[in-house]
């Protein structure tokens, strides 16, 4: 770097393609990353004939049209009793104060701790979704007016669902896989995906299991939603 002497770093991983530029920054723990942008071509994956839905949810994380419930892994739950103390100790110390200084970073490692966990899941979960199915369905979710439920907001801010349809959005660009997203009003957990008998009760999240008045199908309810996302995409994309 300019007027710098050669510095010790760690390699995050090796690329290959033209460097176009590289950035310098710090975060709050005090550590500095350099971010290098590259341009190289990324090949795209070979096609297959797996189409699936997506339902997002908060006991399970993702639950797919072909039954596969993935975990909610709640990171920031396993990490609250360890962050709120380091939250505490901080608000003790004096301002300005070394110790204070201290503290804070001890709190911003806690933090970034979080973040790290939830991203690496977010991309595995999502690579993997992208590189077994050609065609990916999902809600288009309103997460800004789900959170303000003072219930949920701190579960559904953890399990990050804007981030995940980020990902599936760019890695099934790269890949030439198709995502597309249904519309958030889509009443997908109340519609028997048999009949399509809409059941206003499922509407009551402690509703996990429901038979269909009209034809008698038992369904998950999260399963069943999925199924429904499945359908109702495929019918808008034609």
């Amino acid at each position: 770097m300019p007027k710098l002497t050669p510095i010790k770093s760690v390699l995050h991983r090796t690329f290959d393609g033209q460097i176009k530029s590289a950035t310098i920054s710090r975060t709050c723990s005090d550590k500095y990353y350099i971010s290098v942008l590259v341009e190289e071509e990324i090949n795209t994956l070979p096609k297959n004939d797996t189409i699936i839905g997506i339902d997002l949810g908060l006991k399970e994380f993702a639950i797919t049209s072909n039954g596969q419930k993935y975990e909610n892994p709640r990171t920031l739950k396993k990490y609250e009793k360890q962050y709120k103390r380091a939250q505490r100790r901080l608000s003790r110390k004096q301002k300005k104060s070394s110790n204070r200084n201290k503290q804070r970073k001890k709190l911003a490692k806690i933090h970034e701790k979080i973040a790290n966990i939830r991203k690496d899941y977010l991309h595995k979960l999502s690579r993997e979704i992208v590189n077994e199915n050609q065609v990916i369905i999902s809600e288009d979710l309103n997460v800004k007016g789900m959170i303000k439920n003072h219930k949920l907001a701190q579960a559904i801010a953890d399990v990050s669902w804007s981030e995940f349809t980020q990902y599936l959005s760019y890695k099934s660009e790269w890949y030439g896989r198709t995502y597309y997203k249904i519309d958030p009003f889509y009443p997908s957990s109340q519609l028997c995906h048999i009949c399509g008998y809409k059941n206003a009760e499922t509407k009551n999240l402690n509703v996990r299991e429901w038979i269909c008045p009209k034809c008698g199908a038992k369904h998950d309810r999260d399963i069943n939603a999925a199924k429904n996302i499945l359908a109702k995409g495929l019918e808008d994309i034609g």
